[in-house]
């Protein structure tokens, strides 16, 4: 029975990694070398054997500073608690590398299902660092106080396996798929300039073909009408122009978007229509994109336009 429980938990942390890498990495595959993932739980079995600790040693940890065996509890429940922390953690990291990847490779992503994503990974952080906390207080106070936030910890775990569930039934599958790491990140060179040659090519796919009309644009997309490589183009992005894929691409928008909102003659177009000519296919990432380089709304700019308030703010200034 401990060897089990404590398998239990030590293996819950992987599995949510692991899980979160899946939906995140298009490269994802079992590999022999994702067997270290288990060593630990190997490890808590071999001590819990070797010093022959049972139901009663871990449901009551003694004082680790008497004997050997109490040593070895509390070093069993000291690599339960922390472990998991720090698998929860590092499956934040992912997605957020995972975000970074979308940056490089697409010009228009829902955030919503990676926004859902990261809530009930967070959760499982901040319930794993209760668990720890629990194991912490568990050595200074009563046994009822740790149990009353023992308690707790499962009721949380409930919650946070139900929205598990919930996630992989409605937003899982709308996840993007990335290209490996290896294809364009590693390829692109760490020392130089592209050359002009590429620069240029890169300039005129957006200033003269207007590429950044398409909606969806991905950078595959954008490289073969560019005629450029993969990895040329996110080099020419990333070095020269210093910035990502997307940030590259909205950016050309939302100077389209400028200059149809502050043209008299396109006065009658909606928000909406502006936002569908400039090439953005979400209202709210137009939003969010546009009142973060400009500085206001939409609506504000198109009212300061149309009334002279801006010619006359960049005058002033």
């Amino acid at each position: 029975m401990p060897a089990l429980l404590v398998t239990a938990l030590l293996l819950k942390g992987p599995a949510i990694y692991l899980y979160v890498c899946s939906l995140t990495r298009r490269d994802f595959s079992f590999t022999p070398r994702m067997a270290l993932h288990i060593v630990p739980a190997m490890f808590a079995i071999l001590w819990i054997t070797a010093f022959d600790i049972s139901s009663s040693d871990l449901r009551y940890t003694p004082d680790p500073g008497q004997t050997l065996p109490a040593k070895a509890v509390t070093l069993v429940w000291d690599l339960v608690s922390v472990m998991p922390f720090l698998y929860a953690a590092a499956a934040l990291h992912q997605i957020r590398r995972y975000r970074h990847e979308l940056n490089d490779e697409y010009s228009d992503y829902s955030e919503m299902e990676l926004n859902w994503l990261t809530m009930p990974v967070l959760g499982v952080c901040i319930t794993w660092a209760w668990t720890a906390t629990v194991h912490i207080v568990a050595k200074f106070s009563s046994d009822y106080v740790a149990d009353y936030m023992g308690i707790i910890d499962n009721y949380f775990s409930f919650v946070l396996i139900n929205a598990f569930f919930a996630y992989n039934l409605t937003y899982a599958q709308r996840l993007l798929a990335t290209s490996p790491e290896t294809e364009i990140r590693k390829s692109v060179p760490e020392d130089g300039e592209p050359s002009e040659w590429n620069i240029e090519k890169v300039r005129n796919a957006m200033e003269v073909d207007k590429l950044y009309l398409k909606k969806n644009l991905n950078l595959e997309q954008f490289s073969e009408r560019a005629d450029l490589p993969v990895k040329e183009v996110s080099a020419v992005i990333n070095k020269h122009f210093g910035t990502n894929f997307f940030e590259y691409v909205n950016s050309y928008r939302v100077e389209t978007a400028k200059a149809l909102l502050s043209n008299p003659d396109k006065s009658e177009m909606t928000v909406l229509d502006v936002l569908l000519e400039s090439g953005f296919n979400s209202k709210s990432a137009f939003h969010r994109f546009f009142s973060r380089l400009v500085g206001m709304s939409p609506t504000e700019f198109r009212k300061n336009a149309l009334s002279g308030g801006i010619k006359r703010g960049a005058a002033n200034a």
